[in-house]
């Protein structure tokens, strides 16, 4: 039996050290108590921990980014079965997270920007906490788990989808506001943003807090040994890429390489564009003076700002692993199931774009892992820990996932595959339409898929220009769309209102390609009109993993908008 870790948090981090030496702490005095075989969990069920992260492609050690630190996460993997190609439904954050949570595709939560609520816009759709409250489960949101506003009711859909009210971190209000110091002494309102933690407002930071309030409710639910789903949405690395400055050590600016392809490709049609709006709003952006709507950001800065979005991913990484260390000190690793995913990813300079808003896998692909006691990983034996706290700056990273999935998979299923997991009832699948119908899922569980290896999925995608992609109607798909205000860059094409949306682009991502039409819509019945095409994009991914040629115009590829259209009425 392994002894309980010793205190090993570093004292210059007074943010971190109370959270991880009491966790420690507790858990040695726990050690060796009970049984010594390991322990099945109760015959009611498991519980559920729900980990949604903001804007975080899958720039992680496990999912083989050999430069960033994720220790934590990495161990997660390590005793998770991993989803190498998961895809998000619409890479912004509040429709994805509707999408995911109510297991609907946005054409049916008729949700495409951040101002409508579904229960009222479209219909009165079950979620996924909502599902578990009724079979028992006391349900609870830390962080963003909804994103708040309109599109939640303004109550991240409290009461229906929880037991409680919500808690969001008092030191959210600060996100926005003017806590990056410059080089010029003073406050500013920037986009690359490390901090003192100690002299920003309240001396903490959102994620830090939705930690310590995690760990709390945690310690209630064993003391009142109720079964729980807790769902914890990390704010990070959402911009502004606001991080303890520590973290910036692990990222030197040496080390740091721009985007394969930072330059926009010839063949990309001006309505893929996304002109990175967000990020010209930021004061350390608009001293640069970029130019509307291709820029470019000066190469000096893009550098920055990769280097702070990889050191909020490990700041990121050591709240993860606070959060699941503190599941260890509870005893609970052996009876909770844990998901970990993310809203969307993020462009990082590919394609010359910045933040989210498009179809590329850049902005959709998203990491995805369930730890499931018993399935992905044995059961332990009391006293021995599943997730001891790593120290990003000090651990080597060794981990490997438990198993890699490469079939393509959606987060639209997330709402029948936690059901089946836990032992509930699945949710049927949708009928065509299915506004009137409070329970029914748009994606399958994709449990059937935890047992696979590499070796039954590894496809053979070196394909040319002949390749016949009408030919594979029966391949894993993964649908993602995204709207526009006019063929060309706009300063709402990042966000148009529904109001304003002229086109959509629908988007297939397979094993081999990624196939977007992007066609007329009218957003007073929420049609689009697939005969009218007003630009397509064609990326044969075996020879083309970034998606830098686009080979749509010099292909057959007549049956895919069939195909589309069988794929929407499924």
């Amino acid at each position: 039996m392994r002894a309980a870790p010793s205190c090993r948090c570093p004292a210059s981090w007074p943010w971190l050290l109370g959270a991880c030496c009491a966790g420690i702490l507790l858990a040695s005095g726990t050690a060796g108590a009970g049984p010594r075989g390991p322990v099945p969990p109760p015959r009611d069920g498991m519980n559920v921990l729900f980990i949604v992260a903001d804007d975080l492609r899958p720039a992680l050690g496990c999912y083989g980014d050999s430069l960033v630190k994720s220790p934590n996460i990495d161990q997660l993997a390590s005793r998770s079965v991993v989803f190498q190609n998961a895809y998000a439904q619409q890479a912004v954050c509040a429709p994805s997270r509707v999408s995911f949570l109510t297991g609907r595709r946005p054409d049916t939560t008729r949700l495409y920007d951040f101002h409508s609520y579904w229960r009222v816009h479209a219909g009165n759709y079950s979620t996924i906490p909502q599902y578990f409250k009724e079979n028992g489960y006391t349900t609870m949101s830390i962080g963003k788990v909804f994103h708040p506003g309109i599109s939640s009711n303004h109550s991240d859909d409290y009461p229906y989808s929880w037991s409680m009210p919500p808690f969001h971190p008092s030191a959210e209000k600060y996100e926005n506001s003017k806590t990056c110091k410059g080089k010029d002494g003073e406050l500013h309102a920037n986009l690359v943003c490390p901090v003192d933690v100690a002299e920003v407002p309240l001396g903490t930071l959102p994620d830090i807090q939705s930690t310590e309030e995690a760990r709390r409710l945690l310690n209630i639910m064993k003391t009142k040994n109720r079964k729980f789903f807790l769902a914890v949405g990390y704010h990070k690395p959402h911009i502004p890429l606001r991080y303890p400055k520590e973290f910036l050590k692990l990222y030197p600016l040496e080390n740091i390489t721009l985007a394969p392809d930072p330059r926009v490709p010839e063949e990309l049609p001006a309505v893929a564009y996304n002109p990175w709006t967000d990020i010209r709003q930021r004061e350390d952006v608009q001293a640069l003076n970029i130019s509307f709507p291709y820029g470019p950001i000066p190469e000096d800065f893009q550098l920055q700002i990769r280097q702070s979005y990889f050191a909020a991913v490990s700041y990121l990484d050591t709240q993860v692993g606070l959060l699941l260390n503190a599941l260890d000190d509870v005893g609970l690793s052996n009876n909770t199931i844990v998901m970990f995913t993310a809203d969307h990813g993020w462009s990082l300079g590919e394609h010359g774009e910045w933040a989210k808003y498009s179809n590329f896998d850049v902005a959709t692909r998203v990491p995805l892992m369930f730890y499931v006691p018993g399935k992905t990983s044995s059961f332990i034996r009391p006293g021995e820990r599943v997730f001891p706290y790593l120290d990003p700056f000090t651990h080597v990273s060794d981990s490997v996932a438990a198993g890699k999935a490469k079939k393509m998979v959606e987060l639209v299923s997330l709402f029948s595959t936690l059901a089946e997991l836990a032992g509930l009832w699945v949710p049927p699948v949708c009928p065509e339409p299915s506004f009137h119908v409070a329970l029914c899922t748009q994606g399958p569980s994709i449990v059937q898929h935890f047992n696979s290896n590499e070796e039954e999925d590894d496809y053979d995608t070196d394909y040319d220009h002949d390749y016949d992609i009408e030919d594979d109607h029966e391949e894993p798909i993964a649908f993602s769309q995204y709207p526009r205000p006019a063929d060309t860059p706009q300063w709402d094409s990042d966000k148009p209102e529904l109001k304003d949306i002229k086109i959509m682009g629908y988007s297939m991502r397979t094993v081999d390609y990624r196939y977007t039409v992007w066609v007329g819509f009218n957003p007073s019945n929420f049609s689009a009109n697939f005969q009218d095409v007003h630009a397509g994009e064609l990326y044969m991914v075996g020879s083309d993993p970034n998606e830098d040629h686009n080979i749509y115009n010099s292909s057959l590829h007549g049956n895919l908008v069939k195909k589309f259209l069988r794929f929407l009425k499924r």
